[in-house]
């Protein structure tokens, strides 16, 4: 029954639950054990939530009603470790914020648990979510469980592993140029960047705060459309959510892409460092879509080639900004002073500067200086305001594009899988591996990612969907469409 279990989708979990043939503590079993057992050699996780979340799971078999119970009640989940919880520490997989434990829960943590989902643990990442490949953290990296010898992709690289490795049935990861989109294409799951301000981010440790969005990762479209349910809706916390109405995201998934209009950018599959499997990948699902009725129409995102540069302006800038506040003063890492604090003013200063120098990492150290000198006298009008004046260009090329597309079809990353420490010494190479993502997360729309075949070597190839502000809907039916028609299955690979 174990691998029943760890080998379904959610929407199957929960109808088995419903129907009585499950219980939510067999679930939960099931899932801490091949955590236990597996992440020696993957490392998806941080904490575990262990009989905290087994007992959990027994209160819910005791009091269920499997007429009432919501959809998701008694399903466990996984969470990034940037997300402030009270039951585990709030790490950001940061020496910073080592021994820190959150007196609140964050806006998407109380609607898990407002929906009766079980938490299992914290997942890994990039240090602050700064990075594509989840080798920044401070405590160990994360490995691709297809391949062990290569990244997971980053920085919600511990949200997607988990997931590939069939320790948790879904997860909740961050996106701020691309980090759930790209570890989803990497490890052949799914994941979804929802509109900037359609999920809350109260509670969420910033990294870039005009970037940063919440969002599910899981194994299907349909699974993504149960936790943005979820998950979605207006919080008076964060002053960027948007005051609407959350549609029934599941409702139109089965409406198919006949009469959908998706377009192509000719330039993206064009593009010199795309490989040739994942080109492939493409073309053929732009035919599946049009043997199916979709309108097939080119469009141009003319300023997205401008997009890597300018979101490494505008992201470190307000990372330099936000994580201005660890200065040792009221919480995070200390360095021991040297002097009496009180007395002194050079102490007082060298014990901030020594403070942070132990607790960032060398990429965080990066982005704050890079971030520091954009914002300071005399550079930024040169560098900050004029990388947000072409991201307004690159908004309103998607805003045109939208005018003859419902949705965009492309690659999610140049590459499949790369191996560990392939591209940590060249932090640029690192970067363009966002080249297809950062685009939606500057225009603030929603973008999916979502399995599409494996390459030649066997690695899992993700297409990216994107829509128009708030067409979540569209993009989830967009996404299943195409998941039928293929007659997707998820895939775990043998560890």
């Amino acid at each position: 029954m174990s691998n029943s279990i760890l080998h379904s989708t959610v929407s199957q979990l929960s109808k088995q639950l419903r129907a009585g043939e499950l219980t939510s503590t067999q679930i939960v079993e099931a899932f801490l054990d091949r955590i236990k057992r597996s992440d020696p050699s993957i490392h998806a996780f941080l904490s575990t939530a262990g009989d905290r979340a087994l007992e959990k799971a027994k209160q819910f078999d005791q009091s269920r009603s499997t007429n009432s119970a919501a959809p998701l009640a008694g399903i466990p989940i996984a969470v990034k470790d940037v997300l402030c919880t009270e039951e585990l520490p709030t790490t950001c997989a940061s020496k910073m914020l080592e021994k820190f434990q959150s007196p609140y829960n964050a806006g998407v943590v109380e609607k898990l648990n407002q929906a009766g989902m079980i938490m299992l643990g914290k997942t890994n990442m990039d240090e602050f979510a700064m990075g594509g490949s989840t080798e920044n953290s401070a405590f160990g990296l994360t490995r691709n469980p297809w391949d062990l010898n290569r990244t997971p992709g980053g920085s919600s690289g511990g949200s997607a592993a988990c997931l590939a490795a069939a320790q948790a049935p879904m997860s909740i990861g961050t996106d701020t140029g691309g980090s759930i989109r790209q570890p989803a294409a990497f490890c052949g799951v799914s994941g979804l960047k929802p509109t900037y301000g359609r999920v809350s981010r109260y509670g969420l440790v910033a990294f870039a705060s005009s970037l940063d969005q919440v969002g599910p990762m899981g194994h299907t479209v349909e699974d993504l459309a149960l936790l943005l349910q979820v998950i979605a809706g207006h919080d008076h916390r964060d002053s960027t959510s948007i005051p609407s109405d959350v549609p029934d995201y599941s409702a139109e998934l089965n409406a198919g892409c006949k009469g959908l209009r998706i377009g192509v950018v000719r330039d993206h599959l064009e593009s010199e460092g795309l490989d040739d499997d994942i080109r492939k990948s493409i073309t053929q699902a732009i035919d599946v879509y049009r043997q199916a009725g979709a309108t097939i129409v080119d469009v141009t995102l003319p300023n997205t080639k401008h997009s890597i540069a300018t979101y490494y302006i505008i992201a470190p800038s307000e990372a330099s900004s936000n994580l201005s506040r660890y200065s040792a003063a009221h919480y995070g890492h200390r360095a021991n002073p040297n002097k009496n604090l009180a007395k002194d003013t050079s102490a007082l200063i060298d014990m901030y500067c020594r403070s942070r120098s132990e607790g960032f990492g060398s990429e965080v150290k990066r982005r704050i200086m890079l971030g520091t000198y954009t914002l300071s006298a005399g550079y930024y009008d040169a560098y900050y305001l004029k990388a947000l004046k072409v991201r307004r260009l690159i908004r309103q090329d998607y805003d045109k594009a939208f005018e003859t597309a419902d949705v965009i079809l492309g690659p999610t990353t140049p590459t499949t899988a790369f191996k560990l420490g392939e591209k940590s010494s060249d932090p640029v190479q690192m970067y363009l591996v966002d080249l297809f993502t950062v685009g939606a997360n500057l225009a603030g729309t929603p973008a999916l990612s979502i399995p599409c075949g494996k390459s030649s070597g066997g690695l899992p190839i993700g297409i990216q969907l994107q829509a128009p502000p708030l067409a979540e809907a569209t993009l989830l039916r967009a996404g299943h469409a195409y998941q039928q028609l293929t007659q997707y299955q998820p895939e775990w690979p043998t560890l």
